[in-house]
């Protein structure tokens, strides 16, 4: 989970700030799921949309 996340920083550029942006947004999917810890899937959907946000 954490090799996904370093790269999605640096490929997109990303803050700390982001970064601690999409944990939370991670862990709200993954609660939402009912899962206890964050998966890759909601890491992955949870970058997804912050790509989304910074197109626009």
């Amino acid at each position: 989970g954490h090799q996904l996340l370093e790269q999605a920083m640096n490929s997109f550029g990303l803050s700390h700030r982001a970064y601690h942006r999409i944990l939370r947004l991670a862990r709200t999917i993954a609660d939402l799921a009912g899962a206890e810890q964050i998966q890759i899937n909601h890491l992955s959907e949870a970058i997804g949309y912050r790509k989304l946000d910074r197109q626009g």
